[in-house]
């Protein structure tokens, strides 16, 4: 079923951010980053008035993979900012 409302989810700035910050958060490999970013091009399912701007941050993502390209620290900051995010490290001892 998760599977299935992944399918139905319109792509928005907010998920976008969220697949990031679970990438982050090592909650999603890059692999399934990647994944995910690959498919949601595919279905070209966005949901906001710039469509193109999230599909050309999509795309960055779905490219990660690729030894050229990868995916920093900078890059993920650069792409939440352009979502409209911030992003910020918060250190706690283990």
């Amino acid at each position: 079923m998760n599977a299935l409302l992944q399918v139905l989810q319109m792509i928005t700035r907010s998920l976008i951010a969220d697949k990031i910050a679970a990438w982050l958060h090592h909650d999603l490999t890059l692999c399934e980053l990647v994944d995910w970013a690959e498919n949601a091009l595919l279905r070209e399912d966005f949901a906001e008035n710039d469509a193109s701007e999230l599909a050309a941050i999509v795309g960055r993502l779905g490219a990660a993979d690729v030894r050229n390209f990868g995916l920093s620290w900078e890059d993920c900051e650069q792409l939440l900012k352009q979502l409209g995010y911030v992003a910020h490290v918060d250190i706690t001892a283990a």
